[in-house]
């Protein structure tokens, strides 16, 4: 019996008997795991006014409200489960994540050590302690949980690439490529890498591999729009600026918006002595500057 038939079928069980609790919380997890969280909602708060010393009723409202970006709601339905059962580690570390999605990360971290008191081994909670520390700009300690992550689980592709951008951010390059090439041996489809391997290796000038992994960046994710401005910029260095021009086109047509991109532009049409379109770009990257990461003084400065 599918999933689907199965709903249906605790349905009709529910039609008839209105208070068969058994049927109803086995409709709630179905309605939750098959992607209807609304749905299951309803079936959940139904439940608590019968069982509310039912941690897993409350542990599962959590995952509901989380899943419908009902924070608030998913941290009180967290912090009940945890009151009702305080050795179930599982609401702990769902409430470290719900604290993340609210940049309360100081939270976050004693949710995910409290886990770690019960498992020391959970590589998840030394992954997301990282994930905190990183978002908090504590680059070593980020990095530190991000290795501890993958002593215990060295597949762990994100903690791979989180230390491999710590370690670019760092100036350790040659660290960095090593991570970034952890990450596509785990997995080959993974277009950040790519890209942050053409970023090193335009800085190192490399440009011949710099562009391989900036066309496989933009086979993976054609909105990636930083590739494209890699890519301009290394083909204007070698003076190519019809093909430059052509990959800012290709980036436009992807729907490409950013200051930077529009900058880069007016760069690439001022060395083609456009100077209308130029001026034009320019304009588009001023009224864009909240994505641009040079001073619009200079772009203003710029304009003819």
């Amino acid at each position: 019996m599918s999933k689907l038939d199965k709903i249906e079928e605790l349905q009709n069980v529910l039609k008839e008997d209105n208070t068969n609790f058994q049927a109803r919380r086995q409709l709630a997890v179905l309605l939750l795991d098959t992607g209807f969280p609304k749905e299951a909602l309803q079936h959940f708060l139904y439940l608590t006014k019968f069982f509310n010393d039912d941690s897993g009723i409350y542990y599962n409202l959590g995952i509901v409200y989380e899943k419908l970006k009902e924070f608030d709601k998913a941290v009180d339905a967290y912090k009940k489960a945890i009151e009702l059962s305080p050795d179930e580690v599982d609401s702990y570390y769902n409430l470290g994540l719900v604290y993340i999605a609210k940049k309360m990360y100081e939270e976050a971290v004693d949710c995910f050590e409290t886990v770690l008191e019960h498992d020391s081994d959970d590589s998840n909670s030394y992954f997301s302690i990282g994930l905190c520390y990183f978002k908090e700009g504590k680059l070593d300690g980020a990095k530190y949980y991000f290795e501890r992550t993958v002593e215990l689980n060295d597949e762990d592709i994100y903690a791979h690439f989180y230390i491999g951008n710590i370690l670019k951010d760092q100036g350790d390059l040659d660290g960095a490529l090593n991570k970034f090439y952890k990450v596509l041996e785990l997995s080959p489809d993974y277009s950040w890498a790519y890209f942050n391997i053409a970023a090193i290796m335009y800085e190192k000038q490399d440009y011949e591999c710099a562009i391989d992994n900036l066309k496989r960046t933009i086979e993976l994710n054609s909105k990636d729009y930083d590739a494209y401005i890699i890519y301009a910029k290394i083909l204007t260095k070698m003076n190519k600026l019809e093909e430059a021009s052509e990959i800012l086109e290709m980036a436009e047509e992807q729907g490409a918006n950013t200051g930077d991109f529009y900058y880069i532009c007016a760069r690439l049409a001022k060395l083609r002595h456009e100077t209308e379109e130029s001026n034009e770009y320019l304009k588009l990257a001023l009224k864009n500057f909240t994505t641009l990461s040079i001073s619009p003084k200079k772009v203003q400065a710029e304009m003819m």
